[in-house]
């Protein structure tokens, strides 16, 4: 599953390096915090590594 936007990108980065313990899990805010709870190191990996070329700054809302 790829990220769909820059911003969800860097919010699964900031999440996987909280998982890896690269960072501190109270330093996480709003997305990435949710997804830090629910997502698995794997998937988090899979979003984080997805080329940004193209890629808006943020989704558009349906």
């Amino acid at each position: 599953m790829p990220a769909k936007s820059k911003a969800q990108q860097k919010a699964a980065g900031a999440a996987l390096a909280a998982k890896r313990g690269d960072q501190k899990v109270g330093d996480l805010k709003g997305a990435s915090k949710s997804m830090y709870k629910s997502m698995s190191e794997t998937q988090l990996d899979e979003l984080a590594s997805t080329k940004r070329k193209g890629k808006p700054e943020h989704a558009a809302k349906k």
